[in-house]
């Protein structure tokens, strides 16, 4: 079964500074049912403007990914990554993934410090399985040819292939498709999808999706990607 969410019917902040679009209930934007899918439960589409940011804020429970489509995004907070001579120097630049597991509680900010250029990424909460770990942050690189034509795994569960790790039973791939570059994706049983369409447009299982469009898949044992033009996509494997 395949349910198809269009960029259009996301909500929509703009605060000037910072344009959102949230393809679940967040801040402002409330639908009853659009309150996440599975352990996913925010995808924020954020447009930061230049020398804006989010200023040091509180986070507990909740995995925390970063992936930045243009621009630049620092990163500081209370675990000591961002400040000068930490081991994390906190600037995140497209290609990246970074994960921040909030726990029993971790404050961050969020900075577009350029002067000219806007900082576009997207901001991904995943629910974790258990509550109260210690707060704890990685991030790691996957360049374009690592994912060109195929979907790379960037975060799991138990860090396999490289990816990063994040404490809840999800898995989420990255590809880029153009022209006749294809692949498929298998689901084993009681696992649900959610596809994300970053940049571009592809087809899913034949079904058309552009930019900011969104499928969530159930009771589905494959998935086939085809047909991109410019296509950037996330995918997440979850537990139905």
């Amino acid at each position: 079964m395949l349910q198809l969410i269009k960029s259009c019917d996301r909500g929509y902040a703009d605060h000037g500074w910072l344009k959102s679009f949230h393809s679940f209930s967040f801040a402002d934007y409330h639908d009853p049912a659009r309150m996440g899918f599975g352990a996913l439960r925010v995808i924020n589409e954020d447009k930061i403007a230049p020398g804006t940011g989010f200023g040091t804020h509180g986070h507990r429970d909740m995995e925390i990914i970063s992936y930045v489509l243009s621009g630049e995004l620092a990163h500081k907070d209370s675990m000591g990554n961002g400040e000068a001579g930490a081991a994390n120097a906190g600037v995140i630049r497209p290609g990246d993934v970074q994960r921040m597991s909030a726990g029993t509680g971790v404050r961050h900010s969020e900075f577009n410090h350029a002067k000219d250029q806007t900082t576009h990424f997207l901001q991904i909460w995943l629910i974790p399985d258990a509550r109260g770990i210690a707060p704890s942050y990685e991030q790691k690189h996957f360049d374009a040819g690592a994912k060109r034509g195929t979907l790379r795994l960037v975060a799991a569960n138990d860090g396999a292939e490289g990816a990063v790790t994040i404490h809840t039973d999800a898995r989420l791939y990255a590809g880029l498709f153009d022209g006749a570059e294809a692949a498929e994706l298998g689901l084993a049983d009681g696992r649900m999808a959610y596809v994300h369409v970053v940049r571009g447009s592809l087809t899913v299982n034949g079904q058309d999706l552009t930019a900011g469009d969104a499928l969530q898949v159930r009771q589905t044992s494959r998935l086939a990607f085809a047909a991109g033009q410019d296509a950037e996509v996330l995918v997440f494997d979850l537990v139905a």
